[in-house]
């Protein structure tokens, strides 16, 4: 009997607290929209990378300084890319895209009496850009 009266008010207790009611929402209709378009999945734009070599043409702590090197560089080979890395305290100005040494020593030769303590690294590069005449 005691268990019965027991179990009897666990059953009112129960129902007096559950709630069986409908929840509404009201909303904008916008808010979906930008739900979805911040649920979507954008891949990130990474081109891809092979070993190869770059020329590291200069380095110092002063960034003007690299700035120069760069302009230098690039009015002369326009065609050829320049890297910025920052790597403390120095920044490290780097040319190319080379896959192989060969490709970066004609290159190296060609500057070597503007930036003569320019060396060959080896490193992850960009797929090299092709020319116009190498696209037919």
């Amino acid at each position: 009997m005691k268990y019965l009266i027991i179990y009897v008010s666990f059953v009112f207790i129960g129902k007096s607290f559950s709630q069986e009611n409908e929840v509404v929402i009201i909303k904008d209709s916008r808010i979906d929209a930008l739900v979805n378009a911040q649920s979507e999945i954008i891949p990130p734009e990474i081109k891809p990378q092979v070993d190869g070599y770059r020329i590291q043409l200069f380095f110092d702590s002063d960034k003007e300084k690299l700035n120069a090197s760069r302009s230098s560089f690039i009015s002369g080979y326009p065609e050829i890319d320049t890297y910025t890395v920052y790597n403390a305290p120095n920044f490290f100005l780097k040319a190319g895209d080379f896959r192989t040494r060969l490709e970066a020593e004609k290159i190296k030769s060609e500057i070597e009496a503007e930036f003569p303590t320019s060396f060959i690294v080896k490193e992850k590069i960009f797929l090299p850009r092709l020319k116009k005449d190498d696209q037919n």
